[in-house]
């Protein structure tokens, strides 16, 4: 809709159009995939950690970022149909609830991705404080603080998305926390191992420093995969707003459809993640589909 009939006129590059059916089944694979990985955590006492916690904070955002493409897809479908309008107040209504849950699930991801980031962060450099620092009710604090600053921001967004005062601060952000994340995870890898010298001389420093750069890497991993997701669909809704009439403008943006397909995929891969590099959450998971003891 943001690319109009003149932009559309100056440019070559025809829309490409993902199957309907594609898109539902990526979102359903991603929202169930997310889904397993709330039911793992809340099942298995083991995994009631303030690290797992923000990793559910990060399923949930997920689940909303496929939830949010799978209605946007429903709504458009409807108005083909006839049975909604485009221009009516409850479509615009609706429509606005539906960017708020977009910016909601984006927001979501990058404070849950800084919380993580932050989680490892002390784990590695203070070891030995980290159980006093991180404990589980500062987590839910900090988890209940994230998600009533975003749900507050995603409103005010998706009510005063028109005004340029409310654009560019919403993309300045993007960048500016993986920026922030990106520092976190150099400064990590640069003194992991003089902080691994330091603790040499406790018995379980070394498996404890390996578990704690495993898991750097995979938040490393985490935000590799977030930001090829992501990024494109960021720049989509800059060019949409700045320079919708540019015929190189439009011609990224009817690439549209697809920028939205990785949204989704993000909330597949991530799960997948989790599996992989977390041999509790694999060995729940299996006594989950095994139904073992």
């Amino acid at each position: 809709e943001n690319i109009s009939d003149f932009s559309l006129n100056v440019t070559d590059c025809t829309q490409v159009v993902v199957p309907e059916e594609v898109f539902f089944t990526v979102a359903a694979a991603g929202i169930l995939e997310n889904l397993l990985v709330l039911i793992a955590v809340v099942r298995n006492k083991n995994l009631h950690l303030p690290m797992y916690f923000f990793i559910c904070s990060l399923a949930i955002s997920d689940m909303l970022g496929s939830l949010y493409k799978t209605l946007e897809n429903i709504f458009i479908i409807l108005c083909k149909m006839g049975y909604l309008t485009r221009r009516g107040d409850f479509e615009k209504k609706l429509d606005d609830a539906m960017d708020s849950m977009f910016i909601l699930s984006l927001l979501g991801s990058i404070f849950s991705l800084l919380a993580i980031a932050a989680d490892r962060y002390i784990t590695i450099f203070y070891a030995l404080r980290y159980h006093n620092i991180m404990t589980l009710r500062r987590a839910l604090a900090i988890l209940a603080i994230i998600w009533t600053f975003c749900a507050g921001s995603s409103i005010a967004i998706a009510l005063f998305s028109y005004e340029a005062a409310t654009v560019i601060p919403f993309t300045i952000l993007f960048p500016l926390m993986m920026f922030f994340i990106l520092c976190l995870y150099v400064h990590m890898f640069l003194l992991a191992r003089s902080h691994a010298k330091k603790i040499a001389s406790l018995p379980t420093s070394t498996v404890h420093q390996r578990t704690n750069m495993k898991g750097a890497i995979t938040l490393t991993i985490f935000l590799g995969v977030f930001l090829c997701c992501w990024a494109p669909f960021v720049l989509h809704i800059l060019l949409a707003r700045f320079c919708p009439h540019n015929p190189y403008c439009a011609c990224y943006m009817s690439i549209f459809h697809v920028n939205g397909t990785l949204i989704m995929c993000n909330a597949i891969i991530d799960p997948m993640i989790f599996a992989f590099r977390s041999p509790e959450l694999r060995s729940t998971f299996k006594k989950m589909f095994c139904c073992a003891r």
